[in-house]
């Protein structure tokens, strides 16, 4: 298997050797006979890997297509880890401006090595420039994401969708009050505009065949999943970096219709966050503070809310009053691969 890493700006491709080793598996096909394929759009290097990796992991075991969408470089990241900055580190000594010169470089490699871990079969960058936070200078930078015009954003990952034509979608939520980073904002729009775009053959007719994908879903990180998280850590260590502002933020548990156990597929989540060893302080509580094994004991599963369908409401898939189990339930055909507890 090999990664294809493609810049939508530079329009060049980079054959990526991929370290991931997997067993041989028949890939599933939809009740149209179609491969399945999932596809993530993220707004930076290392959202890929704090944003649903085991869910990817899951299905990339299974045989299902994956499929990241980047849609900036991550340049205005600062550096996280600050052992980086010890002597003999390659971040000592060096000024505000060499350390972001630095990470410009070091970046796309940590990404590299994240997407193997996780199990991208391709990687594709939308070509955009970090927008940074909100309020600060970068916002204003011509070439970033924030200031990127709508239609031609949203066209750009229709091509991509086109391309790749995936059944399912994942992207980020409605709402995100919580983190109203304009990076993610600009990644729920031209996301919710392209599951519409896509299948139109009157929008973008020069980016391909038009494909419309079955099901787009939110992430998002559950109220039920933040206690249970805070109790285990204040358990363990005494403390909890989920403080009261962030416990008192409104729940959007009652919007959950999807919960996956994802307990065999926690390492690709602790695995890819530790490849991007700029962004991602390894003694960290926030990610680190439990196991692996812990978090599946914990709280084993990864929560969706199914946001568009032309397959039907969750109801239709799972039974009324029943979570589904699978992300591409009511799309596959009648015999399926199944990987994980309780399939």
């Amino acid at each position: 298997m090999r990664h294809v890493r493609e810049d939508m700006g530079r329009r060049d491709r980079v054959q990526w050797p991929s370290v991931v080793c997997a067993p041989m598996v028949t890939p599933p096909v939809s009740a149209t006979g179609e491969p399945l394929c999932l596809l993530t759009v993220h707004a930076h290097p290392d959202d890929e890997a704090s944003k649903g990796a085991p869910t990817v992991a899951r299905y990339h075991e299974e045989g299902v297509r994956t499929v990241l969408v980047c849609c900036t470089g991550g340049e205005e990241g600062d550096l996280q880890n600050p052992a980086l900055r010890e002597p003999g580190q390659p971040f000592h000594g060096l000024t505000p401006e060499q350390e972001k010169a630095l990470l410009a470089q070091v970046r796309p490699r940590e990404l590299e090595e994240s997407t193997s871990i996780i199990g991208f079969h391709a990687v594709h960058m939308l070509g955009y420039r970090d927008s940074g936070m909100a309020g600060s200078p970068a916002n204003e930078h011509p070439d970033c994401f924030h200031m990127a015009d709508i239609d031609e954003a949203t066209g750009r990952l229709v091509a991509l969708i086109r391309r790749e034509r995936p059944q399912v979608i994942l992207t980020y939520n409605d709402d995100q009050t919580g983190y109203p980073h304009p990076d993610h904002l600009r990644v729920h729009d031209i996301s919710v505009l392209a599951f519409d775009r896509a299948g139109d053959p009157d929008w973008y007719p020069e980016a391909g065949e038009p494909w419309q994908p079955s099901k787009m879903y939110y992430t998002l990180w559950s109220r039920g999943r933040v206690e249970a998280l805070h109790e285990a850590l204040l358990a363990k260590w005494g403390e909890s970096p989920f403080d009261e502002n962030w416990r008192k933020r409104p729940s959007q548990d009652h919007r959950i219709t999807t919960k996956l156990d994802v307990a065999r597929w926690f390492w690709a989540r602790t695995g890819s966050l530790r490849a991007h060893a700029t962004q991602v302080d390894p003694t960290s509580k926030w990610w680190f503070g439990l196991d692996d094994d812990e978090t599946a004991r914990i709280y084993p599963w990864e929560d969706w809310i199914l946001a568009r369908s032309v397959a039907g409401a969750p109801s239709d898939t799972a039974g009324d009053g029943v979570l589904e189990d699978d992300l591409f339930a009511g799309l596959r055909a009648a015999h399926r691969v199944t990987t994980g507890g309780g399939q």
